[in-house]
């Protein structure tokens, strides 16, 4: 089981990746940035990078203007 944002909790999978748990949350939003257990997830290390059982993921939208 894997923590998001404090509050909804995901089903662990072997090979789980940060892009299955964002389409399985259903984040769509460009500007996203994502931290698993404390560490910054690189954009172009969404498809490969794993996601450990009883990890906590923070998913943040970006927004910008002034």
């Amino acid at each position: 089981m894997i923590t998001v944002n404090n509050r909804d909790k995901l089903a662990w999978h072997e090979g789980m990746t940060v892009r299955d748990i964002l389409t399985q949350m259903n984040y769509v939003y460009k500007l996203i940035t994502v931290t698993v257990n404390g560490v910054l997830v690189p954009r172009d290390q969404y498809d490969t990078f794993r996601v450990p059982d009883g990890a906590q993921v923070t998913v943040f939208h970006l927004s910008h203007g002034g």
